[in-house]
């Protein structure tokens, strides 16, 4: 028997697995958006967009923890259908002078229980800021992610600059020069970079589906060829 079907089923398989690793891998992680922000912008919006990567087990809790080194201003949580959320605030070890008076304690912490993300799924969290910080050049959130069968895993890590991504990495923003010297508010522009940055997210995410439905489909059609002609060769 001609071992050369073998070698070609072999040869697929490993494909088709490496492409569903690098999906996986890619697509499992807690992400903020968008990812980067002016330095003290005003009035603006984060979104923690968290995926389910367990085949047997639903995400029932997200936590996710705000610096307080550099703290948000004025943070309010959108309402998620199906989710309560509970804020914590956290009193400050410096506090932040602003035009509207000193601000002592600021948001910690926000968690989101009663919710369900089911496997293959993911959840979007908003999460609305008065006003960023503008002494620093990124800000990291922690983040929790438990699952149905108890399971937690702890988003917490931060790659040093030019370091490879952890394997466990924390959302992070990165904040950038004041644009025009000066201005710091969210423009409408950036709103709509934020959305198309989110929906591209959502692309790519499809796009890889795509493509594993595709190496998957190749293999099939590779090992009919294959089995149809070695079965022509016995027949000669």
């Amino acid at each position: 028997m001609s071992t050369t079907p073998r070698r070609a089923g072999a040869v697929v398989a490993l494909a088709a697995v490496a492409v569903l690793t690098a999906a996986s891998a890619a697509s499992a992680h807690v992400t903020v958006h968008p990812e980067s922000y002016a330095r003290g912008a005003t009035d603006g919006t984060l979104t923690f967009r968290v995926p389910d990567e367990e085949d047997s087990a639903s995400t029932t809790k997200v936590q996710i923890f705000l610096p307080t080194d550099h703290p948000l201003l004025g943070v309010l949580v959108a309402p998620r259908d199906g989710w309560t959320a509970k804020v914590t605030d956290t009193r400050l070890k410096t506090p932040v002078k602003t035009d509207d008076g000193t601000i002592t304690d600021a948001v910690s912490e926000i968690t989101w229980t009663g919710g369900k993300i089911g496997a293959g799924q993911y959840e979007d969290f908003d999460v609305a800021f008065g006003q960023l910080p503008d002494d620093a050049g990124r800000l990291a959130f922690k983040a929790l992610q438990t699952y149905s069968d108890g399971k937690t895993v702890r988003w917490i890590e931060e790659a040093a600059q030019g370091d490879e991504e952890p394997e466990n990495p924390a959302p992070v923003v990165k904040l950038t020069a004041k644009e025009g010297g000066g201005g710091t508010a969210a423009t409408p522009a950036k709103a709509q970079e934020a959305a198309a940055d989110s929906s591209d997210s959502t692309a790519r995410g499809l796009g890889v589906a795509g493509l594993i439905v595709g190496v998957l489909g190749l293999a099939a059609a590779a090992f009919a060829v294959v089995r149809t002609r070695s079965a022509g060769s016995r027949d000669a």
